[in-house]
């Protein structure tokens, strides 16, 4: 029994619209897997971005930055405010002058609009030549402020 060319152009053209639509189903769902983790944070993750945000800001000696993650007017905005100062002085005797911040982030609690999260780290200030080197450790008290994590105590 033949087949007519008719009917073996049709039969074919019906397997390739059939793969182009497996093609494209298989495409979505590869595409929708693919993004289903992205653009999804939890809250204990914007906090340990604020947080690492802070240190590399001030190791980066970017004051503004620094204090935009600082809850206006708090203990840890002018504390930032006077660390700022200290570290511009020292500019007035060395001609050199490096930060260098280390942190580990453990144990975040939320509670409502607000957070607190301990920190364990060092500091390491160079002036020229000479190294002021210290530890510190303890908690840092966030605020939720118009949707965004800031840093207001420690």
């Amino acid at each position: 029994m033949g087949y007519s060319e008719q009917f073996i152009k049709q039969f074919l053209g019906g397997i390739l619209r059939m793969k182009r639509k497996y093609f494209f189903v298989v495409l979505f769902l590869v595409l929708a897997i693919s993004l289903s983790g992205c653009g999804v944070l939890t809250e204990e993750t914007k906090i340990e971005n604020v947080i690492d945000g802070y240190f590399l800001a001030v190791n980066n000696q970017e004051w503004e930055k620094a204090k935009s993650y600082c809850k206006y007017e708090s203990k840890v905005y002018y504390e930032t405010c006077d660390f700022e100062e200290y570290i511009d002085d020292l500019y007035s005797y060395f001609s050199f002058v490096d930060i260098s911040f280390n942190v580990d982030i453990f144990d975040i609690n939320i509670i409502g609009d607000f957070a607190s999260a301990y920190i364990d780290g060092s500091i390491t200030i160079i002036k020229d030549d000479q190294f002021i080197i210290g530890d510190a450790s303890g908690y840092f008290y966030l605020q939720k402020v118009s949707n965004n994590w800031k840093i207001y105590n420690w």
